[in-house]
């Protein structure tokens, strides 16, 4: 069986078979009618500023989608913030990409959804190590663009293998609840004992300790069984049972450093968000972020047509003609008609993507992570005071 797990093929997405229905009918009703306006057309989330900053990726993906179609592509650069007006424009036959729309939204819609969420994780804590550890919330076939968006958005790792693959970075990860299970309990120096000796050198000597018994005394049992090797502790005590996540975490710290182990540093995971983090920081030095990421709501992006054979047109509730998105010298956002004036010192922000079907821009995940962190601050990015 070639498709074993009934994914959408790559093929089917570059064909424009991965579209909706009413596409293919226009396609037909349009061909029968012998019309094919010259369009452009735009991609929003809002129209206007609304003061709430999203981070706009998944833009290398749609340069692939449109290459070798007779079109001219201009977009934000990857990692850029967004607040209202558009993100992409297309200017070109119509049928050029009628049915590629569909595809073109999901590109851009759920990465810029996962970026955004995970720059307010990274931001919840900017001191400490925070990594990805979604990829179990969503199907595999797109783990990767997870893991991507946690890396554009600043995230220090995450824990996929088959997506460090794709994106040329190594995975991070120690061990799970399962393989204390497999030695039991009262047996969890025996565990960490057997990891020591299995793994190589270069991945962290971090011991799960809140499996069996409390926090505290599961962590300085892994300090006593691995000695100076032990880097640190990770506890992802459920909710269910967690009280004071804050006190727990101080105890355990507390309890580390009477002991002169200093060094030995507290990973918290489990469910975590930006607000939850929060008063985290300051006792704990790493945490992982799963859920908070993949639960994301996608950015409501949609396509519409603002310009037709030279006309301004939209329908009711969107705005007609043009557009230019300006990033001005205090951090604003601001959204005009192309061929009116800029505001004063204003940076406009799209730029060329894709011309004659070929595409022109490269892409470089450091550069997109630097810009995104960048303009976050830059634009006041936040989810609440602090």
């Amino acid at each position: 069986m070639s498709n074993p797990f009934g994914t959408v093929p790559a093929e089917a997405v570059l064909e424009g078979r991965a579209t909706d229905a009413y596409f293919e009918r226009t396609r037909a009703t349009l061909e029968h009618a012998g019309k094919n306006p010259h369009v452009v057309a735009e991609v929003t989330a809002d129209q206007f500023p609304t003061g709430s900053f999203d981070v706009f990726t998944g833009v290398a993906d749609v340069a692939t989608l449109f290459e070798g179609r007779n079109v001219d592509v201009d977009a934000l650069p990857d990692g850029q913030l967004f607040d209202g007006g558009p993100v992409l424009r297309i200017e070109g036959p119509y049928l050029e990409f009628a049915e590629l729309e569909t595809s073109l939204l999901g590109f851009l819609s759920q990465p810029s959804g996962f970026a955004t969420a995970a720059l307010e994780a990274r931001l919840a804590a900017p001191d400490s190590l925070v990594l990805s550890f979604g990829a179990r919330h969503v199907h595999p076939s797109i783990t990767s663009t997870v893991e991507r968006a946690a890396l554009l958005a600043g995230l220090d790792g995450f824990s996929h293998v088959a997506a460090g693959e794709i994106l040329d970075r190594e995975p991070g990860g120690t061990m799970p609840h399962a393989l204390m299970f497999c030695f039991g309990e009262g047996n969890q120096n025996e565990a960490w004992t057997a990891f020591d000796e299995a793994v190589g050198e270069d991945v962290p000597r971090i011991a799960l300790v809140d499996t069996f018994w409390d926090e505290k005394s599961e962590s300085l049992l892994a300090a006593e069984t691995l000695g100076e090797d032990l880097d640190g502790v990770r506890i992802d005590t459920t909710s269910s049972r967690r009280g004071d996540f804050r006190h727990i975490i101080r105890e355990v710290r507390w309890e580390l450093d009477a002991r002169g182990r200093e060094d030995v540093d507290i990973f918290c995971s489990g469910g975590l968000t930006p607000e939850t983090i929060r008063p985290l920081r300051d006792v704990a030095d790493g945490f992982g972020v799963g859920s908070h990421i993949t639960g994301a709501d996608s950015v409501d992006f949609s396509l519409d047509i603002v310009e037709i054979d030279g006309e301004p047109i939209s329908k009711r509730g969107k705005l007609s003609g043009v557009k230019e998105v300006y990033r001005t010298p205090d951090g604003g956002h601001h959204v005009a008609l192309a061929d009116r004036e800029a505001p004063d010192e204003g940076e406009a922000l799209l730029e060329p993507l894709v011309r004659d079907g070929e595409v022109v821009r490269e892409f470089d995940l450091e550069e997109a992570s630097e810009r995104c962190l960048a303009d976050a601050e830059r634009v006041g990015f936040h989810t609440e005071s602090d």
